[in-house]
């Protein structure tokens, strides 16, 4: 998986490269500019060593941060939504066009729409109840829960779980990436992450898996075809400790 980015508008520059086993981070902060300046669209905020907050029912265009969190309140609708170091949190009922960070985690809740992909290189995701993305999830680092929520793309992570349902839905496929990085050794080959497919799930694409997982998919759940790993089915709402 391989995430390059550029934003950060108003004379800030950020770059980040997510490339072979372990993520690298390159961050190029330009302040050529204030945060004022006039070739800044209207209706952005920006800002970099603070967090940000858009009120319940806002309308505004791009948000962002480089050292700090991003707060989308209630109903709020906003454009591209990153930050670099921080979280990034949609009340529910939120609107953005898509969603990302570097380091933190990202936290949607209920009735949130994203139009495009939602991803973070270090840290989890969380989609609440009748949410909506419109692309893809991917973290590198960081576990994926989404509950029963409806992704419209593909699912891809590295070194993290990925807890799916009850009835979630999934328009792509999963895949979870081979880890050769210099702290993959004993622990993770004899700890291998979880996938849980719970019921009432569907995944319409293929599960293709790099390295070792513990793969638990519900009896009542449907899910497409699996490459490499082994299947574990369970009844009831929870797998078997």
């Amino acid at each position: 998986m391989n995430l390059e980015r550029y934003g950060m508008k108003r004379g800030i520059r950020v770059k980040v490269l997510a490339t072979g086993t372990l993520a690298a981070a390159a961050l190029s902060v330009c302040l050529g500019t204030a945060p004022n300046a006039a070739a800044a669209e209207e209706g952005d905020i920006s800002k970099v060593n603070d967090s940000v907050h858009v009120d319940n029912g806002q309308h505004a265009g791009d948000v962002s941060s480089v050292n700090g969190s991003v707060h989308i309140g209630a109903g709020a609708v906003v454009r591209y939504t990153h930050t670099v170091n921080g979280s990034v949190n949609l009340e529910p009922q939120a609107t953005a066009d898509k969603v990302e960070t570097v380091n933190g985690s990202i936290h949607l809740g209920e009735g949130v729409r994203i139009h495009g992909r939602v991803h973070t290189v270090n840290g989890g995701i969380r989609i609440a109840d009748n949410a909506e993305v419109g692309g893809d999830l991917a973290t590198v680092n960081g576990g994926i829960h989404v509950e029963s929520a409806h992704v419209g793309g593909s699912i891809d992570t590295r070194a993290g779980g990925i807890d799916l349902g009850p009835n979630a839905h999934i328009g792509g496929g999963i895949k979870v990436e081979k880890d050769t990085s210099w702290h993959f050794g004993f622990w993770d080959v004899n700890h291998p992450p979880e996938i849980i497919i719970r019921p009432g799930t569907v995944v319409k694409g293929t599960l293709h898996f790099e390295r070792p997982v513990k793969l638990y998919v519900s009896d009542r759940a449907t899910i497409g075809a699996v490459e490499g790993a082994e299947v574990h089915k369970f009844s009831g709402n929870n797998p078997p400790d």
